[in-house]
């Protein structure tokens, strides 16, 4: 069976390699800028691409190449743009990870992507430079399959739907609130946008927010999904950019079928509401079957933190007959229970591979790494640890550094492969303090890894509390073996791994005081962050540097080199 489904996958690749033979260009031009934006009713600044945030959605074709030219104009601020999903074979320094990749893009400068989408799929982009993208620098990517290739599912129109989480203060307030020694968490977001709206009660502020809130704005409002017409099957390309929030989406009266997760098909599976954490992208399938005198609501609720602080975000599922901005006459959706951890990981567990579309794992790893996260305080401040080590990005990013033999410009003790699992206890915060560096795991070219996630009770802050971490890979993808809860024991829970049909995503989420497994292949030279995708956690440093072949990395554009031990150096 595994044989049969690995002889459907190659012939699968060459017919997609044929279709591709007549590849396109993209080009696009992105000004990055601040602009005062009322995205939930309350007017802050965003950083937004060409006057917009959320940014435009790149569509393109298997195998084509996309040009994206960036112009910083933020004034006094850096950037970097990560293309989520997107495996840069061939182009690491285009990953877009300052610190790892490529140095920033500084104010008044230009900077070139230019990069080949290898599969299809549902994919992101973002901001990838400090915490920059809490300030609505994202947007989505589309892979279409190349013309004559034929999808195992079958719908009649597709819409892309991008859902974020949205705070009133700053990124900066944030970002310096995380790094104070007396330490000011960024709190709940005030709203959840839905393809970039949302509403925020401005009641809530007192004195109508001080003249910054106004829920008469034109902009201000619940937008439209999409129009529906009756009996016809929509295919809903779903991403989250939250920066805190895990969600749960749903559309009343209606049921989706999941067919894709991160690029890779799956087999179908119905779903009342779809789970959804930051760094994930879905694909479902949704048929307006139901009465179409009235429009419908669609809503996203956070999940597995206290929903208390933070409204829905709600949008207006519309039937063709009636006008797209009506209100249902219904109570919108209530969501699921937050704290309900164990419907989490049932849905976590119900994807599994399409049989025949995705690549069966190899038999066994050539290395296994048990990573371990902890909520630290170290050297008086607050830091998140993998394995008692919390990250930090060198002046000099690791590609740069390594192609030029910089060796002093990153740690050269290698990160711990595993922690004291059998003594260790997740239920209590963590008594050592740990470290602040910048290590890299070296991983041999083409070797197979497996990665074991583990959770813990995590906070210092006086309360105990597991948080739900969604882990993203860049350069890869994942098969995902498995979930469980409480702690992985390699002997016990070792075989029960799924080799059989593991589904193969970009980001995996982790949940409360449980384990996530999961194995890939190092064969992508270069230099590759896998990191927490909640912007507050990986910028207090929840996330690990794997290097693989990197000597096979060709001369690196000069373009991404000028920062560190190599600014005003050109090679």
């Amino acid at each position: 069976m595994r044989m049969a489904a690995a002889r459907a996958a190659v012939l699968l690749m060459a017919w997609l390699c044929a279709a591709v033979a007549e590849a396109k260009t993209h080009h696009h031009t992105w000004n990055i800028s601040y602009q005062y934006k009322s995205l939930d009713c309350f007017e802050k600044l965003a950083v937004t691409i060409n006057g917009e945030s959320p940014g435009p959605t790149i569509r393109a074709t298997q195998g084509d190449t996309v040009v994206v030219t960036v112009h910083n104009k933020l004034e006094t601020e850096n950037t970097a743009i990560h293309w989520h999903g997107i495996r840069q074979h061939n182009s690491p320094w285009a990953d877009g990870t300052a610190g790892v990749t490529q140095c920033p893009i500084l104010p008044g400068e230009t900077f070139t992507y230019r990069f080949v989408v290898d599969r299809p799929g549902t994919y992101m982009y973002h901001a990838h430079y400090g915490m920059q993208r809490v300030a609505g620098l994202d947007g989505m990517l589309i892979v279409s399959v190349p013309e004559g290739v034929v999808e195992p599912f079958v719908y009649d129109a597709e819409h892309t739907v991008l859902l974020m989480d949205w705070w009133n203060k700053t990124v900066y307030d944030q970002a310096v609130g995380l790094s104070s020694p007396s330490f000011k968490f960024v709190g709940e977001p005030q709203s959840l946008l839905i393809n970039g709206k949302g509403v925020f009660n401005c009641s809530r502020l007192g004195n109508g927010g001080g003249g910054a809130c106004s829920m008469t704005r034109p902009e201000c409002g619940w937008p439209t999904l999409f129009t529906a017409v009756p009996g016809r099957t929509y295919r809903l390309r779903i991403g989250s950019l939250t920066s805190l929030s895990s969600l749960s989406f749903e559309i009343e009266g209606h049921t989706m079928t999941v067919v894709e997760a991160d690029g890779y098909y799956v087999r179908p599976t119905v779903v009342k509401n779809l789970f959804i954490y930051s760094g994930e992208t879905y694909s479902v399938l949704v048929t307006a079957d139901q009465d179409p005198s009235r429009n419908y609501w669609a809503a996203s609720h956070i999940v597995s933190r206290d929903p208390n602080k933070t409204a829905p975000g709600r949008a207006i599922f519309s039937y063709a007959r009636n006008d797209p901005r009506a209100l249902p006459p219904t109570t919108p959706p209530a969501g699921p229970a937050w704290d309900d951890t164990g419907s989490r990981i049932n849905q976590s567990n119900l994807f599994v591979a399409l049989p025949g579309h995705v690549e069966p794992p190899p038999a066994r790893a050539d290395r296994r790494l048990l990573l371990l996260n902890t909520q630290n305080w170290i050297g008086g401040h607050l830091k998140w640890a993998i394995n008692g080590v919390s990250l930090s990005f060198p002046a000099t990013p690791y590609l740069v550094a390594m192609k030029q033999g910089l060796r002093s410009e990153f740690d050269q003790i290698p990160p711990p492969d595993s922690y004291d699992y059998k003594n260790y206890d997740i239920s209590r915060p963590p008594v050592t303090n740990g470290t602040v560096s910048h290590p890299v795991y070296r991983l041999a070219i083409g070797s197979v890894v497996d990665l074991v996630l583990q959770n813990t009770i995590q906070s210092n802050l006086g309360f105990n509390v597991s948080h739900t971490h969604p882990w993203h890979l860049h350069g890869h993808d994942m098969w995902v073996l498995g979930y469980g809860e409480g702690k992985f024991d390699p002997e016990a829970d070792g075989g029960k791994l799924n080799m059989r049909n593991p589904v193969m995503k970009n980001t995996v989420v982790l949940h409360p005081q449980g384990w996530t497994a999961v194995r890939f292949r190092a064969d992508n030279p270069g230099v590759w962050l896998f990191h927490c995708h909640l912007e507050s956690h990986v910028y207090m440093g929840m996330g690990v540097v794997f290097e693989a072949g990197v000597e096979l990395v060709p001369r690196l554009p000069a373009s991404i080199i000028g920062c560190g031990r190599t600014k005003g150096h050109h090679y």
